[in-house]
C-alpha cells in the first residue's frame, strides 16, 4: 500500500485535497482525521504539518508527500522534488528600510530575520555573504522595528504588509516556491513501490493537464483545414472527420484554456463555425 503525506492545514491543505479528489482518491471528511485508508486505490494518506512532511518522507516511513518547495529546501531533509503542482505559489524576497540595501552583497555583517532559516542561510552561503540569520516563527516584518534585525526575508505577494511596516523589497528573489510532490532521494530505484508511485504521478499530471486545456470542436470547409489545424494543432494532431455536407469537416483538438477565446476568434475569422469548448475532467497523456 502506497503511504502518502498530505498537508493537514494552511494554504497547501485545501488545494492538495481538491487535486487528490479530482485524481480519484478518497479524502478525509473532517479536518480532525489524521489518517485514512483508500482501499480501492491501495493508498494510505497521512495528514501532517506541512513543515514536517519532508522529514517524514526522507525517513522512509512514508513513500511520497505533498508540501511546498520552500519547506522542502528549508528542512534540509534527504528528499527531492519529483512533480510541481502549480498551486500555493510564492516568492521569497529580502526587505529592509528604504536605502539600507540594494542587493544581497549589502548584507555582509548584517542580521537577517526569517521564518525560513535554512533557505536564507543557504542563499547567503551561495553568494559568499557572511551574515547572521535569526529564526522567527511569524510576523517577521516587526523584527526591524524592534531592533532584532536590520533585514528580513519573507514571502512577498502584494508587498502591502511590508509597505505598512515602512519596508521595501530589494535585490533579486531568493526563490520561487509552489506545492510539489516529493520522495526520498534515491527512492526511485525501489521497484516494489515504483509502479504505484508512477500511477499516482500520472493521475496528478492528468489533473494538471485537465485544468490547463479544454477540448475544442468546430466545423470548417476543407479548403480552410490547413489554416484551422495550424491554429489548433492539439497534442499529437487534431481529429478530423468528414461531415455529411460535402466539402466540410469536423475538427476536435485540445487547446490551452487561457488561449481558447483568442483561438475561437481566429477560427471564426477563417470561416470555421459551430465552435465549441468543453472542460476536460481527467486525462492520460
Amino acid at each position: 500500500m502506497l503511504r502518502i503525506a498530505v498537508p493537514n492545514k494552511g494554504s497547501l491543505s485545501g488545494p492538495a485535497g481538491e487535486m487528490l479528489h479530482e485524481a480519484g482518491y478518497q479524502q478525509r471528511r473532517e479536518s480532525k482525521e489524521l489518517r485514512i485508508v483508500d482501499p480501492v486505490n491501495d493508498v494510505e494518506f497521512f495528514y501532517l504539518r506541512p513543515r514536517d512532511i519532508a522529514i517524514y518522507v526522507s525517513s522512509g516511513q512514508l513513500d511520497i508527500g505533498i508540501t511546498g518547495r520552500d519547506l522542502l529546501i528549508d528542512s534540509g531533509a534527504d528528499a527531492e522534488e519529483i512533480l510541481p503542482l502549480g498551486f500555493a505559489r510564492s516568492t521569497f524576497r529580502f526587505a529592509s528600510k528604504p536605502g539600507e540595501a540594494n542587493g544581497v552583497e549589502d548584507l555582509k555583517g548584517k542580521t537577517v530575520a526569517t521564518s525560513y532559516e535554512g533557505i536564507v542561510a543557504g542563499h547567503l552561503a551561495d553568494h559568499g555573504i557572511d551574515a547572521s540569520v535569526v529564526h522567527l516563527d511569524g510576523a517577521v516584518e516587526t523584527a526591524i522595528e524592534l531592533g532584532v534585525a536590520e533585514v528580513i526575508a519573507d514571502v512577498v505577494e502584494t508587498g502591502t504588509s511590508l509597505r505598512n511596516a515602512g519596508l521595501e523589497v530589494f535585490g533579486e528573489p531568493i526563490m520561487k516556491s509552489e506545492a510539489v510532490v516529493i520522495r526520498r532521494t534515491g527512492a526511485d530505484g525501489e521497484e516494489a513501490a515504483e509502479s504505484k508511485v508512477q500511477q499516482f504521478l500520472r493521475r496528478l499530471q492528468g489533473v494538471l493537464v485537465a485544468r490547463t486545456y479544454v477540448m475544442m470542436d468546430y466545423d470548417c470547409r476543407v479548403e480552410q483545414l490547413e489554416k484551422a489545424v495550424a491554429l489548433t494543432p492539439g497534442l499529437e494532431s487534431p481529429t478530423v472527420s468528414p461531415l455529411h455536407n460535402e466539402g466540410w469537416v469536423a475538427v476536435r483538438a485540445m487547446v490551452p484554456a487561457k488561449e481558447a477565446q483568442r483561438i475561437m476568434d481566429d477560427l471564426y475569422d477563417i470561416g470555421a463555425r459551430a465552435i465549441l469548448t468543453t472542460a476536460i475532467h481527467a486525462c492520460r497523456l
